[in-house]
């Protein structure tokens, strides 16, 4: 089974992204795969401007940011061990995983 895995991490908090690919990394490299990565994707950030008061003070104004961080990992020369380890470990719950074949 040699073909291409690519692995995509997303999440609001970049330690859980960097945690999440290092436990990915050491369980591919168990089985005896090739792993490329993690190679950090640019971060995304979202601005929120709000109103601090809703009738008075327009020019009061308050801002929220929101990032995500994304990280890729590329397996090659991928097993069925390494597929089975890769299903069986456990990620923590504010990432999100997807998986291309």
């Amino acid at each position: 089974m040699s073909q291409r895995i690519r692995i995509k991490l997303k999440s609001y908090d970049h330690n859980l992204v960097d945690n999440s690919a290092e436990k990915i990394v050491k369980t591919v490299k168990a089985t005896g795969a090739i792993v490329n990565g993690p190679i950090p994707l640019p971060t995304n950030t979202k601005i929120y401007t709000v109103n601090k008061s809703t009738f008075v003070n327009k020019k009061a104004r308050e801002q929220f940011q929101l990032n995500s961080y994304k990280r890729l990992l590329d397996i090659y020369s991928s097993n069925s061990k390494t597929i089975d380890s890769l299903m069986k470990l456990e990620l923590p719950s504010g990432v999100e995983v997807e998986i291309k074949v």
